[in-house]
């Protein structure tokens, strides 16, 4: 089955160059097209799409707050930030709004429809800047390792697994646990490093565990 994209963007040209490049993929649809938040929060709960390609900068309601208002609303759909912005405070707040993945517009056509792929099997795609951005951020965070330490064995592996792209039943199959086990695990993981969600959880793991010279360097 084909996975089923909306896309909110403002601007008519790159709405519809995105439109034309999910519909001419094999295994993938565009169900919907926004102009502006107002219309997406209308329209896109009645669509109930796999997956949302989200602007930030919209006319009106911006799309962090439309992910805030959306999400509660469709738990299912997983939104994707697609925007020009790099912003350390824009890719957080989307984050805690609800956005699963945030690309850059400039992200080559293969690897934003890889994306879609990965964050509707259970992933959490970003660029490699974005990715940078937050690990850099964590490093900076002098209370990051004392959260860290404060995980069990069992908390720790759950979240080691997530970080590798392990989907919450996956979890429960590697560990010989049951599904919810694995999913009172990451409650408490969230809970003690102080997130809203597997990204950032994943990012704060990340930015551990990985030693500046693992990191991508900055096209």
């Amino acid at each position: 089955m084909s996975i089923a994209v909306s896309i909110v963007e403002d601007d008519p040209q790159v709405r519809s160059s995105l439109a034309k490049l999910i519909d001419s993929a094999p295994g993938f649809r565009c169900v919907s097209r926004h102009g502006s938040a107002e219309n997406a929060l209308e329209e896109i709960p009645k669509i109930k799409p796999d997956v949302t390609l989200m602007d930030i900068n919209l006319p009106g309601i911006n799309g962090v707050e439309c992910v805030r208002r959306l999400k509660p609303q469709l738990p299912g759909t997983q939104i994707i930030m697609l925007t020009v912005y790099q912003n350390t405070e824009h890719i957080f707040n989307a984050l805690a709004a609800g956005a699963t993945g945030y690309m850059l517009k400039q992200t080559p056509p293969a690897e934003l429809l890889s994306a879609i792929k990965e964050v509707n099997g259970g992933g959490s795609p970003m660029s490699s800047h974005i990715a940078r951005k937050i690990v850099q951020s964590f490093q900076r965070s002098p209370s990051a390792a004392a959260e860290a330490e404060s995980l069990s064995p069992r908390e720790a592996e759950v979240l080691d697994l997530l970080a590798k792209g392990f989907l919450y039943k996956e979890i429960a199959e590697q560990m010989k646990v049951s599904y919810a086990t694995v999913h009172t695990h990451i409650r408490h993981v969230y809970e003690k490093l102080h997130v809203r969600s597997r990204t950032e959880a994943v990012a704060k793991h990340l930015g551990q565990k990985s030693p500046r010279h693992d990191l991508a360097p900055a096209a």
